[in-house]
């Protein structure tokens, strides 16, 4: 996943990683996994599994 945040700082909100946890957990269910949310901004970017916010991909 990916999407930007027109401010240019590219800090993940509270309401980002909420979402993003959500949406993992939805896609369990069906067998799709989120390996990474990338935020962008004017000043870089921010990952969030590098930032620890992801479970880790579970293997099959």
């Amino acid at each position: 996943m990916v999407h930007n945040h027109p401010t240019g700082d590219p800090t993940p909100s509270r309401d980002d990683i909420e979402m993003t946890r959500a949406v993992q957990q939805a896609l369990e269910q069906v067998g799709i996994q989120v390996h990474d949310h990338v935020i962008i901004g004017r000043k870089g970017h921010a990952s969030l599994r590098s930032m620890g916010y992801l479970d880790a991909p579970k293997r099959r």
